[in-house]
């Protein structure tokens, strides 16, 4: 077993003076992970705004889930879905359907929503996107040791079902 000074969830974050409560070393890891990953989304989107002139990673959000979901949700379940105010995701929706990529049809269920469909020139803007998004990102792939996307991605996946867990549990 591991002496507690060698645990980095029980000494001071960055290798500090010593041993620090257990809790408090995990509070520090935890705020460094999510101070990391908040400064990668930013990167990220400013990366996906120079690949993607006049469009936004909200855009291109929203065509994804679309493709990975299926057609047929109501704005109000977009909006819960990347968890904003339905008027954020209302302006979201009307660019894109202003741009062609979706149409929206009235819900039968209820006849007061709106259904929100791909459009044939959505999943082609998509794949533009895609590719587009790919050639900047080789230069992303050039730098990072090899085999770090492979290591990270089940670990964050891990992070995102747990948090995604204790959301719907509130």
């Amino acid at each position: 077993m591991a002496e507690e000074k060698d645990d980095p969830e029980s000494t001071a974050p960055g290798g500090g003076d010593g041993p620090v409560p257990a809790g408090a070393a995990r509070m520090g890891l935890t705020f460094g992970v999510m101070t990391e990953i908040g400064i990668i989304a930013q990167l990220s989107a400013a990366a996906f705004d120079a690949a993607m002139p006049g469009w936004s990673v909200a855009h291109f959000g929203v065509v994804m889930h679309l493709i990975r979901r299926g057609d047929g949700v109501t704005p109000l379940e977009l909006a819960r879905a990347f968890q904003q105010p339905k008027t954020t995701m209302t302006h979201t929706l009307q660019v894109l359907e202003k741009r062609g990529l979706i149409t929206m049809t009235p819900n039968p269920r209820d006849g007061r929503s709106k259904l929100v469909h791909l459009t044939d020139a959505g999943r082609a803007w998509q794949g533009q996107a895609m590719a587009q998004v790919a050639r900047h990102q080789a230069a992303l792939h050039q730098r990072l040791n090899p085999g770090t996307l492979a290591v990270l991605a089940p670990h964050l996946a891990h992070l995102r079902a747990v948090m995604d867990a204790m959301r719907d549990e509130n």
